[in-house]
């Protein structure tokens, strides 16, 4: 897990989730208390931008009328119509202050459903960039974060799922997605776990190439 090779996935860390005010922020709150998700990643962020690591923003969003969706739409993205979520343009579809992307930063542009990767172009920009460990963070533990978990893992990512920077609408759900879902598809570890890993191999990479890490 070379810094050079490593990105960090950030999903829908977006006003709607995040903040006080979002359309779906009661729903979540509890969960992001009890883990800290949102203090744990930005310390990530942060130190893995430091490290070297490539961050990628993967934030949802629709038009108005939520025209790219089934006119009846059903499950959770019912629930995202039902709470005018996402609206492009909208200060809930924003990504929250505390993680607005930098200059080299990536943010991914067309995700209109659960798998970060189904309608966008991640695969391509990961392998372009020579990306082959991820790390993922964000909203919901057990439906975008898991979905594009999967599909990572099908790929051949080596995957890791940061447990104490996600959150979901029930303690009960984030702990069956983490205990149960997870290590299937991943190395679910807390942040701060992986980033020791990364300074690790950071300060390797630095001594072989003989530079001075200090």
């Amino acid at each position: 897990m070379k810094p050079s090779s490593t990105a960090v996935l950030l999903i829908e860390f977006q006003n709607d989730f995040t903040t006080s005010g979002g359309s779906l922020h009661d729903a979540v709150k509890t969960v992001m208390k009890s883990t800290d998700m949102l203090a744990n990643t930005e310390e990530l962020t942060r130190q893995a931008r430091n490290a070297g690591a490539l961050i990628v923003h993967v934030p949802i969003s629709f038009t108005e009328n939520y025209r790219e969706l089934h006119p009846r739409p059903y499950g959770i993205l019912k629930g995202v119509v039902d709470s005018n979520s996402f609206r492009q343009g909208s200060w809930g579809a924003d990504i929250v202050d505390v993680l607005k992307p930098q200059p080299d930063d990536i943010i991914i542009e067309g995700k209109r459903g659960l798998d970060g990767f189904l309608s966008t172009n991640l695969d391509f920009i990961l392998r372009q960039r020579g990306i082959t460990h991820l790390a993922l963070a964000g909203f919901l533990t057990n439906c975008c974060v898991e979905s594009t978990m999967r599909t990572a893992y099908e790929y051949g990512y080596q995957v890791y799922t940061l447990t104490d920077c996600t959150a979901t609408v029930s303690e009960e759900e984030q702990r069956m997605a983490c205990e149960k879902n997870f290590p299937m598809f991943s190395r679910p570890l807390p942040h701060r776990e992986f980033l020791e890993q990364l300074s690790a191999l950071e300060q390797s990479t630095a001594v072989e190439e003989g530079r001075s890490y200090y």
